[in-house]
């Protein structure tokens, strides 16, 4: 049983890992999942300009990756849909309506001149093999933009689940720039789907936000949604919508999708409802208003870690100027390589020590007497002569000779030093470079670059407040059953499935309970309303009883503000008897004393504000030292 145990949770951590790692939750350098990152390096080996079939793009990413060519379809799919890294031709669905893109054999993909610029240098990027180690592929991307926060992401491996919401490419750039000169920023999300969004609670990438759909209510007998929250699409929207109004929640005569490229699904209302009574219950009962918690989980050095879109942003402006550097490095060591060849060009060829080589008769002769020639110009070439330098020398054509342009040579080793000076400065003011790059990059990205989603604040709608109070509530006190099922009885009052009531029974028990559809309460009732914040507040309960301990009469005022659903709770002390209650403020007590030799006045009024309002658990005061004969409400003169 032990080695049982030690294999299985052995065999459930790597697991657990490798679904974390390299399957469900992006880099943070890159910001890709392994999938992602293997269709784009196959986009990128493949190359051309010219369009791919998405079946070859996605049989070629299959020697990178271990899994079913399903799961390299759809999310190919969903980059290309965010048309920043992927060139698409052909039915790729539609983000609006939710129609599926065609197969994988009738449209075509390439990888955009953008991806190139951002992702791809081989010479800095690290490689790992490939699941059968016939083929290198990427660890990460060299990645000069936070994709991370412009495409967002979803996943869910074991144990835990990221929530990345997608960012305005260009906000997102702008960020990255003050990031770079250590100035503070805000980021918020933008969806492609447009809509209004509420960021109140946000939290930087770790909270929720609200997203609603915009709503054209301009004609009061028509409504017309023109953008969907994100996550949702026409399809969705209309069937909840569909079902609220199946379930009563709202009233619609007739619901159209006319969307195309852009979201228009029209509303057409029933007589006596306008669109001013429409609008918060759509928010509150349908798809029209969304809630969106995020969870910006990444792998970060090779461990899933929470961070915020600050960390985010933080973190690329370092790794931008991290990759500048090395970029900047590569060329200034290429660069003084070709410098060096073509001053070993222009000296082989103008001072003619090609002829040094006709003599000799063997190869290291030959070498040897080149290297030789080039002695005299040591101040001048900077660099030692190698036997590899000498083999490109004696490879170069006799037309190549001939026909050398000295002008073009010194040209050429001008523009290689001035080039070289710029890199020099560069690499001197490094922060100013990157954030030329950033501006470079926005000008090279995305056409259109505006936000599509409106930040707007706006209070979550309370269902109980918009629902329709179009049932009848009734209770029968010859049977003890409340609801509004049932047919019998006295109608109480109108209510929605949403609200709730209180219920005050004859031994002065009460509770707050959800309107019921039939419920069995007892016979006899004191009082029922609805469980209204306000309506509580405002309801002050006045209850006389007599303490069966001692015979006096006591009046107890109080309000029920507070309470747990479902829970009874009880109005009187153990030793009280229930005598009358009202929630009237216009009245007054009047008490009858028992006639007695020394008492004098056998009745008298006392008003109802003599008394104070005290909490629900507190005990009642009693109305007079006397004995009385009986005590009742009147109305106050």
């Amino acid at each position: 049983m032990a080695y049982v145990n030690t294999l299985f949770n052995k065999n459930f951590l790597e697991y657990a890992s490798y679904v974390i790692k390299d399957r469900a939750i992006p880099n943070i350098e890159d910001g890709l999942k392994p999938v992602q990152r293997r269709i784009l390096h196959s986009l990128l080996e493949m190359d051309d300009g010219k369009f791919h079939k998405v079946a070859n793009v996605v049989g070629h990413c299959m020697k990178y990756h271990p899994h079913g060519d399903a799961s390299i379809y759809s999310a190919l799919v969903v980059i290309a849909n965010k048309e920043l890294l992927i060139d698409k031709q052909g039915n790729f669905g539609n983000i609006f309506t939710g129609d599926v893109a065609s197969a994988a054999r009738y449209i075509e993909c390439r990888a955009l001149p953008f991806a190139k610029e951002i992702l791809y240098k081989p010479e800095i990027t690290e490689y790992e093999d490939s699941y059968d180690g016939r083929n290198k592929e990427p660890v990460t991307f060299p990645a000069k933009i936070p994709l991370l926060l412009i495409h967002g992401a979803e996943g869910i491996a074991v144990g835990m689940a990221t929530k990345i919401l997608p960012h305005n490419f260009k906000e997102v750039m702008e960020a990255l720039k003050l990031a770079l000169k250590g100035e503070s920023f805000q980021l918020y999300p933008d969806f492609p789907t447009g809509g209004t969004l509420d960021v109140s609670d946000y939290q930087d990438g770790l909270g929720k936000v609200l997203c609603r759909a915009k709503i054209d209510a301009s004609d009061p007998k028509r409504i017309v949604i023109r953008d969907i929250p994100f996550g949702t699409t026409t399809e969705s929207l209309i069937s909840s919508i569909e079902n609220a109004a199946r379930r009563n929640k709202i009233k619609i005569a007739s619901i159209s999708d006319f969307t195309t490229e852009n979201v228009e699904i029209e509303i057409k209302l029933p007589r006596g409802v306008y669109t001013d009574d429409l609008v918060d219950a759509l928010y509150a009962f349908t798809d029209c208003e969304v809630s969106i918690s995020c969870n910006l989980l990444v792998i970060k050095d090779n461990l899933p870690t929470i961070v915020t879109v600050t960390d985010v942003i933080n973190f690329h402006a370092k790794q931008l100027v991290e990759i500048l550097t090395k970029e900047l490095k590569l060329e200034e060591q290429q660069l003084k390589d070709r410098l060096h060849m073509r001053a070993l060009e222009q000296i082989f060829i103008e001072e003619r020590i090609y002829k040094r080589i006709e003599d000799q008769k063997t190869s290291e002769a030959v070498t040897a007497s080149v290297i030789s020639g080039f002695k005299p110009f040591a101040n001048v070439i900077k660099r030692e002569v190698t036997i590899e330098d000498v083999e490109r020398l004696l490879k170069i054509p006799i037309r190549r000779i001939s026909l050398y342009d000295i002008n073009k040579a010194q040209k050429e080793i001008r523009e290689i030093k001035g080039r070289l000076k710029q890199i020099r400065e560069h690499l001197k003011n490094i922060i100013d470079y990157a954030t030329s790059v950033v501006d470079r990059l926005i000008d090279k990205g995305p056409k259109d670059q505006k936000r599509m989603t409106i930040l707007k604040s706006f209070e979550k709608v309370d269902v109980r407040e918009v629902a329709a109070r179009d049932q009848k509530l009734r209770y029968d006190e010859n049977t003890g059953y409340i609801g509004y099922s049932i047919t019998t009885g006295n109608v109480l009052f109108d209510v929605s499935h949403y609200d709730r009531i209180l219920v005050i029974r004859k031994d002065c028990s009460y509770s707050v309970i959800n309107v019921p559809e039939k419920l069995f309460i007892g016979k006899g009732v004191l009082h029922c309303c609805l469980a209204d914040k306000e309506i509580l507040t405002e309801t002050v309960f006045s209850i006389i009883y007599k303490n069966v301990s001692n015979n006096y009469f006591y009046i107890k005022r109080c309000r029920i503000e507070q309470f747990i659903l479902d829970k009874n709770y009880e109005l009187l002390p153990e030793d009280g008897k229930f005598h009358k209650m009202t929630t009237k403020e216009d009245v007054a007590l009047r008490v009858n004393y028992k006639q007695k030799r020394l008492i004098r006045v056998t009745e008298e009024d006392k008003s109802i504000s003599e008394f104070l309002v005290k909490g629900v658990k507190a005990a009642g005061t009693r109305i007079s030292n006397k004995e009385i004969q009986s005590v009742r409400f009147i109305k106050e003169k």
